[in-house]
């Protein structure tokens, strides 16, 4: 049991936290730190109400006060993500690196929209129970084969990956969608932030990728875009 717990948290760990970017970063011509810092500054001024206003609308029942944190540890390289914080309220974590990687403020709005986007789009939960159900299914069909508990747990851990990994890939492409709209009503512009993308490894280049291809994410941000701006009736 306690094997099966250990390799459920590991798939969640993979899934749960859904990593906006990971190093290397193609290069972009670099701000100096004090521009740097002022972005970010400005971007939480105007994107975090707007985040927490689409969330009131869209999900009452959860708590949609944000808590924007910044890491610092020089090894955790490029990256955003979205978790709840030690006081239940729902945080986005930006490192350091991606702060001082980030082009312009479209690109920092875009980040914090789709990291928002998640926590609005109840990722964490359906992650777990999505890398929950898939660790169960897997030991159920390895205990029908008759091997052992150690290869149970095995089939567990893969199981929950296969899952998990399934999932992310579709909570990415809603958290962009949802990151769209949050970044456009703080009035910027989604399209020329998600070009942010364009400077990422392609996860379509991977077998075990974690997140869609980025033409994928691109297509995304553009269908949505279009649609929040088409005349309404």
């Amino acid at each position: 049991m306690q094997r099966f717990a250990l390799y459920l948290g590991l798939a969640i760990a993979l899934a749960g936290c859904v990593p906006m970017a990971a190093p290397p970063v193609a290069s972009a011509p670099r701000l100096g730190p004090e521009q740097a810092l002022e972005n970010f500054r400005e971007v939480i001024a105007r994107v975090e109400p707007v985040a927490e206003q689409l969330c009131r609308e869209q999900t009452p029942d959860q708590r949609c006060d944000f808590a924007i944190y910044v890491d610092r540890a020089p090894r955790s390289g490029v990256n955003a993500f979205h978790t709840i914080d030690d006081a239940g309220r729902p945080a986005i974590i930006f490192t350091v690196a991606l702060i001082a990687v980030a082009a312009n403020v479209d690109e920092l709005a875009y980040v914090m929209g789709h990291e928002a986007g998640h926590h609005i789009g109840r990722h964490l939960p359906q992650a777990r129970a999505s890398a929950h159900l898939g660790a169960e299914v897997f030991a159920q069909i390895a205990r029908a084969g008759g091997v052992s508990e150690r290869a149970v747990g095995e089939a567990a851990q893969i199981g929950a990956v296969v899952a998990a990994r399934q999932f992310t890939r579709q909570a990415e492409l809603e958290a962009d969608a949802i990151g769209t709209i949050i970044a456009l009503r703080a009035g910027y512009d989604p399209l020329r932030g998600a070009a942010f993308f364009e400077r990422l490894p392609d996860p379509a280049r991977s077998f075990l990728a974690t997140h869609p291809p980025n033409a994928l994410r691109m297509e995304t941000v553009r269908r949505t875009l279009a649609e929040a701006r088409r005349p309404g009736p």
